[in-house]
C-alpha cells in the first residue's frame, strides 16, 4: 500500500532536452515511486513529457538561453529570457511548494532553483555527465546555489571541494 500524496516529499524535477532529460529520468527511476513528482520541461519539448517513469504534473517553461544553429542568445536576450523564465518558475514553485528541486544541467534549472530556494526548498544539482574537467555555465552558477552539488566525474570532485562524486547516471 502506498502512502497518500500529502505524506510524500514533493520533488520538482527539472528536465532539459536530450541528455539532460535522460540523466534526470534515470535518477527518478533510481529514486522510485515513493515521492510526489512534479516536472519542469522546456516549452516545446513534448518528448520529455512522454517519457516520465512516474506520473506527476508537468509545467513548461521558457528556456533562459536558446541555442540556434550552434549559437547561443546574445547577453541582453539571454537576460530577458532568464527574467521571463524566473517569473514562470516563481509561479510554478508557489503552486507546487516542493520540498526539493532537482536538476541535471539545463539552463532552466537556474531560475527554478532560485525560486525554490526562496520558497525554502532544498536544491540538488547534478552536473551533466558531459562535463568531465570544467563545470558548465549552469554548473558554475548552481555550485553557489545548491545545497547538494553532485558531479559524475571524479576529476570535477577534485576541482570543486563542495561537490559530491556519485558516479554516472547512464
Amino acid at each position: 500500500m502506498t502512502a497518500p500524496k500529502e505524506n510524500l516529499l514533493r520533488l520538482l524535477v527539472v528536465l532539459g532536452e536530450g541528455g539532460h532529460t535522460k540523466q534526470m529520468l534515470r535518477l527518478v527511476e533510481l529514486l522510485g515511486p515513493g515521492y510526489d513528482f512534479h516536472y519542469i520541461i522546456n516549452q516545446g519539448d513534448m518528448l520529455s513529457a512522454l517519457r516520465l517513469p512516474f506520473p506527476g504534473p508537468t509545467y513548461a517553461l521558457r528556456r533562459p538561453r536558446a541555442k540556434r544553429g550552434g549559437r547561443t542568445d546574445s547577453a541582453p536576450r539571454a537576460a530577458w529570457q532568464t527574467f521571463v523564465a524566473m517569473g514562470q518558475a516563481w509561479r510554478v514553485v508557489r503552486r507546487v511548494r516542493p520540498h526539493a528541486v532537482i536538476g541535471a544541467g539545463p539552463s532552466v534549472s537556474v531560475p527554478v532553483s532560485l525560486a525554490g530556494k526562496l520558497h525554502g526548498a532544498k536544491v540538488i544539482h547534478v552536473e551533466t555527465a558531459s562535463r568531465v574537467h570544467t563545470l558548465s555555465l549552469t554548473g558554475k552558477i548552481m555550485y553557489r546555489v545548491a545545497d547538494l552539488f553532485i558531479v559524475q566525474w571524479e576529476t570535477l570532485r577534485e576541482r570543486y571541494p563542495r561537490a559530491v562524486y556519485a558516479g554516472r547516471l547512464w
